[in-house]
């Protein structure tokens, strides 16, 4: 009962943030997506732009609308976590203390406060390794089916589930357990996996793999903040917060080293397989996330199961948890008004860690990336309104990434403006549909590049707000007289980053 009230207080908390700020810069290109249903994307498979469809037609496209599914996702997790304990012998102690060590993770609030690929993905992980679970403890293998479909519709919704799969397979390998590999279900089940898979791999096959030469984009423009070995597994005991840190570590012994734990020791190989590949591919700190409950659910287990030298220190570090995490939630989920927010991380002299190298104004990224779409519409609805009724037919508005021009496709109706288009990410594929170029609404670009494109360019607008990315900071342009066909020039205006 515990881990449920755990997982209501989760889902009550992240239904209260849900319209204290803005649409996430991602939010709107998801939506976009969702407009567009595909097999695949250039920078995620389906599932994602699938929940934005039918949540729009659902639920609509209001803040709390949105993010409805992310924090039912977030509940689910720590109830799947809860559940994970008990199957590896956990009692009500350790069900709980799995199941809160998921609630009080910054990054678990981070990522259940708005929507994303990243609030779904740890269902499919912590899925996974349930069923895991449950195939050694009870023998029955037909459950290799669940896991298939489950690493199926993982992949369908992030590509990083190949490398937990990889994981799995390895700690397989590396155990006793190697002799589910004799098994027609489990094999059954990676034909499943496959097959769910199939027609994202068919459409990536299809646009030569977008996805990679995105990725290899990202790494030469040093996009990410690099960091060691040491500063990653620095920023995941921040990120998963301090005071679980001898949970999650006691969860690795638990696997390794204690004789209840041995039959599921291919988890804690899955995990430590799991963190080398991520530290040496691409080291941004949310990407483990989703592979923490493991260690959870088998840590609280062997702090349950190891008696304490005093009866109260349990109570004690779990007081402590609720306390501490308390005071840092505002850095993770938006519970406070955004100038209360300001005054409070100058108080406590902290700042969420950084992911990219973007230049910061007074909001960390994930909450400065929530601010200023609604106005940048209103700005360009400003000028579009202005032209003549015949030059308006033909004026197409050009942004310069998904968020400018998802913030167009999703505020701009009520203005009366079209849809955007652009050159970023997947927007290129949409390409620029019977636009010419005679007449165009440039949002951002530097005016000189701008005159050697154009026979005419005009500064007719400026976006700022106060709290929003500086990037996001720009002039508008009214531009006439693309000196070639829009069409023909599309493919230069390709930005995958």
């Amino acid at each position: 009962m515990v881990v449920v009230w755990l997982a209501a207080c989760k889902l009550a908390l992240h239904l209260y943030a849900a319209d204290n700020y803005g649409y996430f810069v991602d939010e709107l290109y998801y939506l976009a997506c969702g407009r567009h249903l595909a097999w695949g994307y250039v920078d995620q498979p389906p599932l994602v732009a699938l929940f934005a469809a039918l949540t729009r037609v659902t639920l609509g496209q209001s803040l709390q609308a949105i993010r409805f599914l992310p924090a039912v996702a977030g509940a689910a997790t720590v109830l799947l976590t809860g559940l994970m304990a008990r199957e590896l012998g956990g009692r009500r102690f350790a069900q709980g203390l799995a199941a809160l060590s998921v609630l009080v993770s910054p990054g678990f609030l981070a990522t259940g406060s708005f929507f994303s690929m990243n609030a779904f993905e740890p269902l499919s992980w912590v899925g996974c390794a349930y069923i895991v679970i449950r195939i050694v403890r009870t023998g029955n293998r037909r459950l290799w089916l669940w896991f298939g479909v489950l690493a199926g519709i993982g992949l369908e919704n992030k590509h990083s589930m190949l490398i937990f799969g990889f994981g799995i397979v390895v700690g397989l390998l590396a155990t006793p357990e190697r002799r589910q590999f004799r098994s027609p279900w489990l094999w059954i089940a990676a034909l499943l996996a496959f097959l769910l898979f199939l027609p994202n791999l068919l459409w990536n096959v299809e646009h030569h793999f977008p996805f990679l030469e995105l990725q290899a984009n990202i790494q030469r423009a040093h996009r990410n903040v690099d960091l060691s070995p040491p500063a990653f597994l620095g920023q995941e005991i921040l990120t998963m917060f301090p005071l679980t840190l001898p949970i999650w570590l006691a969860g690795l012994w638990y696997y390794f080293f204690s004789a209840p734990g041995r039959p599921f020791r291919a988890l804690g190989w899955a995990w430590l397989v799991t963190l080398a590949i991520i530290m040496i591919l691409s080291p941004r700190v949310y990407y483990l996330w989703p592979a923490f409950p493991i260690l959870f659910a088998a840590g609280a287990v062997w702090w349950e199961s190891n008696p304490r030298p005093v009866p109260w220190l349990q109570p004690a570090y779990v007081g402590a948890m609720l306390l501490i995490a308390a005071l840092f939630a505002p850095f993770a989920t938006p519970v406070l008004p955004v100038e209360t927010y300001i005054r409070y991380a100058a108080f406590m002299h902290f700042q969420p860690p950084r992911i990219e190298r973007w230049k910061l104004g007074p909001l960390p990224q994930i909450y400065a990336d929530q601010f200023g779409w609604g106005e940048m519409a209103a700005a360009v609805a400003e000028v579009y309104n202005k032209l003549p009724p015949d030059v308006r037919a033909k004026t197409a508005i050009f942004g310069q990434n998904y968020g400018q021009a998802g913030a167009i496709d999703l505020f701009g109706p009520k203005y009366g403006l079209p849809t955007a288009i652009s050159g970023h990410q997947t927007y290129f594929l949409w390409g620029p549909r019977d636009y010419t170029g005679e007449s165009m609404i440039v949002m951002d670009g530097g005016q000189h590049d701008l005159e050697s494109k154009f026979a005419s360019v005009e500064k007719v607008g400026h976006v700022e707000h106060p709290y929003s990315m500086p990037y996001e900071h720009f002039d508008i342009y009214y531009c006439r007289g693309l000196k070639w066909p829009l069409k023909a020039i599309w493919p230069h205006l390709k930005n995958w980053d």
